[in-house]
């Protein structure tokens, strides 16, 4: 694993050569079963954990492949909605590693082949993939999806995707195909660069029509209306953007196959950690979410709204390399008090320090790690915080107030 890891440093070369050919050196795993791509610049992650929960309850043997983990390297590879153990994904990397090091594959393009060994051996009927970076070049790409999706498009990466939402939309068209379904919830005016893979694409806003009642913390009920069917469940996930995520996860789920009794049941079952998630610490609640782009942070906002919380003391922790200024500036109105930190396995992070001069005007606490902030929220007793910014630094947090063991390896992918 250490060698593994370490591969993380050569950085992100885009293109789907290596990824075939160590696929093809290990027996092309991936085609043994169904693969569904998830793509998207925000919500890609829990679309994908809802699907693959309605799936399991359709009665299918279900992978589910997420980047990146937030603790625990085996939660990238989920089989039935169980991490795989960490003794059997160690032993598909020791049988993957010489094909990598012939091949020259780059740390994610190792973790996608890895995904599709380990689920091939597993048994999988249907693998949803989410998509690591982009889209027509990623390495999940590799794989031929009986069905894709795409969450939404936004300003994120914009250094490997393009800087206009119109190049970075046509990044992520590279995951559909021509004649195979697909859902969007891309915004109508970049629907035509999707439509033109000549894919079956149903959209948020055309082909399906999405209403929503909040049910405050517990989530939304939520109504669906596809071309030849209406659907209703109800969805854990908080907040508006979670509701769209879950109306998309059905809407791929009923173009399956899956009946209305199946999506109800799996969509209800789903759970997504450290995105929206609250979780009990010294007597009042902590809520998690990886709000690392201005799009999420403006749905984490808005999410602060519709449950009517007040301006609450936040940990923020963020990259450098982020639009955090465009962050800050989206939650500045629900911040009461600022505790600065960074993740400590992330080179990447910035820090307190970096960041204070975003937080002007506001008490802030500077610290140099996610226990300090910890302790710097504590002695602010506030019955709710939030923590955010970094999904690195949600994943230091979450085994500290879990009060598990977390690991200790250095994160940059």
């Amino acid at each position: 694993m250490n060698w593994l890891f370490a591969r993380q440093r050569f950085g992100v070369h885009p293109g789907l050569g290596r990824v075939q050919e160590l696929l093809a050196r290990v027996g092309n795993p991936q085609h043994a079963f169904q693969t569904v791509l998830v793509g998207g610049t925000n919500g890609k992650g829990s679309t994908a954990a809802v699907l693959a929960s309605i799936l399991k309850a359709d009665g299918r043997r279900t992978g589910l492949f997420t980047s990146p983990h937030l603790t625990h390297f085996a939660e990238r590879f989920q089989v039935d909605g169980q991490d795989l153990p960490t003794e059997t994904v160690g032993a598909g990397l020791d049988r993957l590693r010489p094909h990598a090091e012939n091949t020259g594959a780059t740390f994610f393009e190792i973790v996608t082949a890895l995904g599709a060994l380990l689920f091939a051996e597993a048994g999988v009927e249907v693998a949803v993939m989410e998509v690591g970076l982009g889209g027509r070049l990623d390495s999940t790409n590799a794989l031929d999806p009986v069905l894709s999706v795409i969450t939404n498009v936004a300003l994120d990466h914009t250094e490997i995707l393009g800087n206009t939402l119109e190049a970075i939309a046509a990044e992520k068209a590279g995951i559909l195909r021509p004649g195979r379904p697909a859902v969007t919830g891309v915004a109508a005016d970049l629907l035509p660069l999707l439509r033109a893979t000549g894919a079956d694409l149903w959209a948020l806003g055309q082909e399906l029509r999405v209403q929503t009642r909040s049910l405050g913390w517990q989530g939304a009920e939520v109504g669906l209306k596809l071309p030849e069917a209406a659907l209703e469940f109800q969805t854990p996930l908080l907040g508006a953007h979670g509701a769209r995520n879950a109306a998309l996860a059905a809407a791929a789920a009923w173009r399956l196959g899956v009946d209305e009794t199946a999506i109800q049941a799996g969509v209800a079952a789903a759970r997504w950690p450290g995105r929206l998630e609250v979780l009990p610490w010294c007597g009042g609640r902590v809520l998690l979410d990886g709000a690392h782009n201005p799009d999420g942070a403006r749905a984490l906002a808005a999410t602060l709204l519709e449950l009517g919380v007040p301006p609450l003391p936040v940990i923020f922790g963020a990259a450098g390399d982020k639009d955090v200024g465009g962050v800050v500036e989206a939650l500045r109105p629900h911040i009461s008090h600022a505790v600065l930190t960074r993740a400590t396995l992330s080179p990447r992070a910035a820090t307190a320090a970096d960041l204070a001069p975003l937080f002007a005007g506001l008490p802030v606490i500077l610290t140099d790690s996610p226990d300090e902030a910890l302790a710097g929220l504590n002695a602010l007793k506030a019955p709710l915080s939030l923590a955010c910014g970094s999904l690195y630094l949600i994943g230091e947090l979450r085994p500290l107030l879990l009060g598990t063991a977390g690991e200790d390896r250095e994160r940059w992918q």
